[in-house]
């Protein structure tokens, strides 16, 4: 175990972000990712049963939902695996937040506050190729920003590469400790900022209780246990399917004996996935392989 928790497990996730006692942590957060956009003050949780935790398979997301003392609504997430439906069922939310706003009678007049969902993404989607991905609602022509109530922001972690001498923003910092803190054993921004030692403080599994820690450890088994069924299945693919492809190649001296191979073991791979409860969705992205292709096996 790290000296510092693992910000995508569960438990970790909330300690840093989702506590009364460190909320000072996601306002300094919120206005890193938002400067010059949008400047919390102070920030209330609220009862997620309006967003609640889903539990699809092995799917499991982390939602935090706080209020700005300016009206404006944040749902932040963590997200170590796809979902099916995952751009749809966020988008649902935010317009879940944006409903409740109506009120009866004829003296409302449809002024709402904004609706941000903030989204850290622990893999790789098709459709977001770079670090952050930010959604307005815009004309598709020009990009004139037409309403700016709904906001989107999808962080893709595997897209951030920098090495902590070549953060300069206080919120490429942030990103940096948040994707290594497990294997840090120093804080490198410490003069940076002063949030940052508070951060690492938090972070630190010595300052947990004993009730804190057993949790924690459940929640981070649990995280592990679903790397390595990903990293098992991988592993699984890439060696059977090379080696039976090279040896049907060499045996017939055909090229195609290698791509025959490396199709048979892609599918080793999903029906092992599927095994183990992953969505069709998300074995589909993993392993190559039509969801047509998934449903038949």
């Amino acid at each position: 175990m790290g000296k510092f928790l693992n910000p995508f497990t569960d438990v970790g996730f909330k300690k840093l972000f989702g506590q009364e006692v460190n909320k000072f942590l996601l306002i300094e957060f919120l206005n890193d990712l938002l400067v010059g956009e949008h400047h919390v003050v102070d920030i209330s949780f609220m009862n997620k049963e309006i967003v609640p935790e889903a539990f699809a398979g092995r799917v499991v997301i982390f939602d935090i939902l706080c209020k700005d003392t300016d009206g404006s609504y944040f749902i932040i997430e963590m997200q170590n695996q796809y979902q099916d439906y995952f751009f749809d069922r966020g988008l649902y939310y935010l317009c879940r937040m944006i409903g409740n706003q109506g009120k009866r009678g004829t003296d409302w007049n449809y002024q709402i506050y904004p609706v941000y969902g903030i989204y850290f993404l622990n893999f790789r989607l098709p459709q977001l190729v770079k670090f952050r991905t930010d959604v307005v609602l815009s004309d598709r022509e020009n990009g004139v920003v037409m309403n700016n109530k709904l906001r989107q922001i999808y962080l893709s972690l595997p897209y951030f590469t920098l090495e902590a001498e070549n953060c300069h923003t206080d919120f490429e910092c942030w990103i940096y400790l948040l994707k290594h803190m497990e294997t840090l054993d120093r804080m490198p921004f410490e003069a940076k900022k002063a949030v940052f030692k508070k951060l690492l403080e938090v972070a630190d599994v010595e300052n947990m209780t004993p009730d804190e820690r057993e949790c924690y450890e459940e929640s981070l088994k649990a995280y592990r246990d679903y790397v390595n069924t990903i990293a098992t299945a991988e592993r699984i693919s890439r060696e059977k399917g090379l080696a039976e492809g090279e040896a049907r190649g060499l045996a017939k001296g055909e090229a195609k004996g290698l791509v025959e191979g490396e199709v048979k073991g892609k599918r080793q791979m999903a029906a092992y996935l599927k095994k183990e409860g992953l969505s069709t969705e998300m074995i589909a992205r993993s392993s190559g392989l039509s969801v047509e292709e998934i449903e038949k096996l």
